[in-house]
């Protein structure tokens, strides 16, 4: 049957769309017909054979998935045809199964009635530019982790040889005494190969921090959001990227648990229980936002004087998180209300403000 088609096309085609790696289970219905199907299809000739017959048909064609982190080739198939592709979340989809059996013909199903009964929990999907500009961020990140792995190396070898210069061990003259030690044939082909390595990851690092400066200055948004003590132009465009539109959320509350900053809770009755910060959402961002906090920390009176009250009261490590879960509540407010950081000091930061309390959209 074709129950619950809510504001559908009356011949539109519903797909549920088990997705893998290698291949995908669906059910579909002809909502015309009521015809109902189920396939297998390997990827990628099957599906695009599918999905192309499906075209050369003139229908007009939703399918519903989980997310995933794999299905980057479909979801430009998709698009190509001008097919509708929902990302439905995870974790609430899982929440509705309630069989204890669990099968890629009942997850393709799941999808299929949860679509039909208009209980589809779609979620917002950053577009392809979106995606794109992430990669730069992520790029970057990666070769600066790579650099600092690099560098450590060679700090143990000065070390080796009695010498601690830290950040003076990269200038010309530390460069030049870390070169000079005498050391093993394979000792000193693991410092060579080491500087070979940190002499071609600068460079690459320094080009993609210009780019990214360069993708700054195109973003208003962005450079309101430096305004802010201790936010750069990559914790900026981060965040911007990542969060996509304030209007997504509704108090800051949703914003910190949206990027992982809050504790996991088991409370029932009178019993509370906190545990470790959920650690959900975006990991880059998430480790941008608790860097920048202690930036603003050590510039900034107001958030020291806090930052060293609830580190006395709770310990460094939860202080740090409090203070990152501050920045991003600031900056969604900043963002929200089109301030920059002088208009929040005067008109504050709502963090108190009464939410409302429907979700994230």
């Amino acid at each position: 049957t074709t129950k619950g088609l809510g504001g559908k096309e009356p011949n539109m085609f519903i797909i549920g769309c088990d997705y893998h790696p290698s291949f995908q289970q669906i059910a579909c219905v002809d909502t015309e017909t009521g015809e109902l199907d189920e396939r297998r299809l390997v990827h990628p000739q099957e599906a695009e054979q599918f999905y192309g017959e499906l075209k050369e048909r003139n229908l007009a064609v939703r399918v519903g998935m989980e997310a995933s982190g794999h299905a980057r080739w479909f979801e430009r198939l998709l698009a190509q045809l001008t097919f509708e592709l929902w990302i439905g979340d995870a974790a609430e989809i899982r929440t509705k199964r309630v069989r204890k059996q669990k099968t890629d013909r009942q997850d393709a199903q799941l999808l299929l009635r949860l679509l039909l009964e208009d209980r589809f929990p779609r979620i917002w999907v950053p577009d392809a530019a979106n995606r794109d500009l992430r990669q730069l961020l992520w790029h970057r990140h990666r070769l600066v982790q790579m650099r600092t792995r690099v560098m450590n190396q060679l700090h143990v070898v000065a070390l080796n040889e009695g010498v601690r210069r830290k950040k003076a061990l990269w200038r010309p003259a530390g460069r030049q005494e870390l070169e000079s030690f005498v050391l093993a044939p394979w000792a000193s082909r693991r410092r060579q190969d080491l500087l070979d390595l940190l002499d071609q990851l600068t460079p690459k690092i320094q080009q993609l921090t210009q780019a990214l400066e360069q993708e700054v200055e195109k973003r208003a948004v962005t450079r309101r959001l430096m305004t802010h003590p201790g936010v750069g132009p990559l914790t900026a465009l981060a965040y911007e990227l990542v969060i996509g539109t304030p209007e997504r959320f509704h108090c800051g509350k949703q914003i910190a648990s949206y990027v992982g900053l809050v504790p996991e809770e088991n409370s029932s009755g009178d019993r509370r229980r906190l545990g470790h910060i959920s650690k959900q959402g975006n990991v880059l961002l998430r480790f941008l936002l608790v860097e920048a906090a202690q930036v603003t920390v050590r510039s900034h009176p107001q958030w020291r004087s806090k930052f060293f009250h609830l580190a006395m009261r709770r310990g460094r490590k939860i202080a740090k998180v409090a203070m990152a879960r501050k920045l991003a509540v600031h900056l969604y407010w900043m963002w929200r209300r089109g301030w920059d950081y002088g208009q929040l000091q005067k008109f504050g930061s709502h963090a108190g403000e009464p939410g409302n309390r429907h979700g994230v959209q």
